[in-house]
């Protein structure tokens, strides 16, 4: 039987993952792998600064064991310290959520106390934890949102409460600080946007969430240098994919269902194609990428399901001006709370840095020096990509001073930020499961096209990307284990094909 003719579209984790898997198997040698950019890697993006290795992108192996692939690669490749690969580290459960030793500033300039700061994080945890409960039906799902449902928890929490007024009003304060920091790891800009049923859905694996000593991109680097010259071709931005048809190719007579057109005007045929593109491109491009036009299941998912941006500033300071077994530096605001609506007058403009949550210390300090992290979500990540660096560094340092009560504090001499909602090929962070949507809208965005195909060796568009893997949608682990997924869709479906074949004759 003729080999199949396969593009993949995008050099992420999805597509690099699917391109390494075709080709390891035989009989798919006959493969393009199509980078719009001049990189592979996609989310994963590791950059230099100085000396020092920065994520821009993906940060964390999320649950770092058996059952993460990406931990498994990265282990074969020698790419983790050996403590991130011990037993025991691997079987610590911290149910999505890093625990730093951390010191937090208020808006007053006064360190928050440790044991108001832990009782409220146990609280925010447990209320979150009962979230995650009601995926499972066994009860009537009361409110549309994950947000609501932690405002009206938080609401009966605290007419209990017997503190005085002011101690009140600071709790309120570290719970707004915990939800800002949920909505940088749901990638949404309000967790009034995530879909309360469905959230449980997610799937948390166990493990004490690690990074790579020399990047992350050093596991797609691996990935990359697996593939034979010429498979994997850059600056091949697609701008139009053609399906059910039957394209000629002039040297061979061959005819092929799909054609991939570049803005370069390269065209390349193909049995198969399989589209990895993140969903902030799909959402912006659907309409023009798909001739014909994709179903209407298919559109509506992509239409309601979330995408939003999570992005990154990082600070590099002469001197460390927090403690040295400090990992990260909390803020809140003490006139926010959870249960106050948006002021009438706010102004992005005023108020973006606001919703900076926590600045982690990049550790440990022998590696990076003295670099803090703030993590930011949504529409204030957004405004913060059209400020200059020069802004952004005197709208931080206004608010650090305030919090630490130092009115000297030395601006770093260094700073770097990511701008993932400005990229064009990516148009935001991550997906999540926004109202009105659910884990079947992943299912819906992952199905092969044509649907209805009654030859199984007609399917000729296939999905894969984070934002199709029902259970790991958002994580590195997810979208590789989706590029798995379509290869192995292909496998399988020649693997049936030749066992069909009648027996040559001897």
């Amino acid at each position: 039987m003729e080999g199949a003719r396969v593009v993949v579209v995008g050099a992420g984790a999805a597509g690099l993952g699917a391109a390494r898997r075709l080709l390891g198997r035989g009989g798919f040698g006959d493969l393009r792998l199509l980078e719009a950019s001049g990189r592979a890697g996609g989310r994963v993006r590791s950059v230099r600064l100085g000396h020092k290795v920065i994520e821009m992108g993906a940060h964390w192996i999320h649950g770092p064991s058996s059952e993460n692939p990406i931990f498994r690669l990265a282990g074969e490749h020698g790419l983790l310290e050996e403590s991130a690969m011990s037993e025991e580290n691997q079987q610590v459960e911290i149910g999505g959520h890093l625990v730093l030793p951390s010191v937090c500033y208020s808006s007053g300039g006064q360190v928050v106390s440790p044991d108001l700061l832990n009782s409220m994080r146990a609280l925010f945890f447990s209320l979150l934890e009962e979230t995650r409960g009601f995926f499972s039906g066994a009860a009537e799902v009361p409110v549309p949102s994950v947000g609501e449902y932690l405002r009206e928890a938080i609401a009966r929490q605290a007419k209990e409460w017997p503190e005085d007024e002011e101690t009140k009003r600071l709790k309120l304060a570290v719970l707004s600080m915990y939800l800002k920091m949920e909505c940088c790891l749901s990638g949404t800009h309000s967790m009034d946007l995530v879909a309360l049923g469905p959230f449980g859905e997610y799937a948390i694996l166990p493990g004490l969430d690690c990074t790579f000593p020399n990047g992350y991109e050093g596991l797609m680097d691996h990935l990359k240098a697996s593939l034979p010259k010429d498979v994997l071709l850059f600056h091949k931005v697609v701008t139009s994919i053609h399906w059910g048809g039957s394209f000629m190719e002039t040297a061979t007579g061959r005819l092929f269902p799909v054609q991939v057109e570049c803005e370069d005007h390269e065209t390349f045929l193909a049995d198969h194609v399989i589209i990895t593109v993140p969903l902030g491109f799909l959402k912006e491009h659907q309409e023009t990428l798909f001739h014909p036009p994709l179903p209407p299941r298919k559109v509506a998912a992509i239409q309601r399901m979330g995408f939003g941006t999570n992005n990154k500033i990082f600070l590099e300071f002469e001197q460390p001006f927090w403690e040295p077994d400090c990992q990260a530096v909390e803020v809140i605001w003490e006139e926010d709370s959870p249960l106050a609506e948006t002021p009438a007058d706010f102004s992005l403009a005023a108020a973006w840095f606001q919703k900076i949550g926590a600045f982690v210390v990049l550790h440990p300090p022998e590696r990076y020096g003295h670099i803090l992290c703030a993590f930011i979500a949504g529409k204030e990540a957004e405004f913060m990509e059209s400020l200059t660096d020069a802004e952004v560094l005197r709208d931080l340092m206004q608010m650090l001073r305030r919090m630490t009560g130092n009115p000297h504090l030395a601006p770093p001499k260094n700073i770097l930020r990511s701008k993932w909602h400005s990229e064009p090929f990516t148009r935001g962070s991550y997906s999540y499961v926004a109202l009105d949507s659910s884990g079947d809208d992943i299912d819906a965005l992952a199905l092969p096209l044509p649907e209805d195909a009654s030859d199984p060796k007609a399917l000729q568009v296939l999905f894969a990307g984070e934002a199709t893997h029902r259970t790991f949608y958002s994580t590195t682990h997810g979208a590789l284990l989706s590029g798995w997924r379509e290869a192995d869709r292909l496998i399988h479906l020649y693997d049936g094909l030749e066992s069909q074949q009648p027996a040559p004759k001897l």
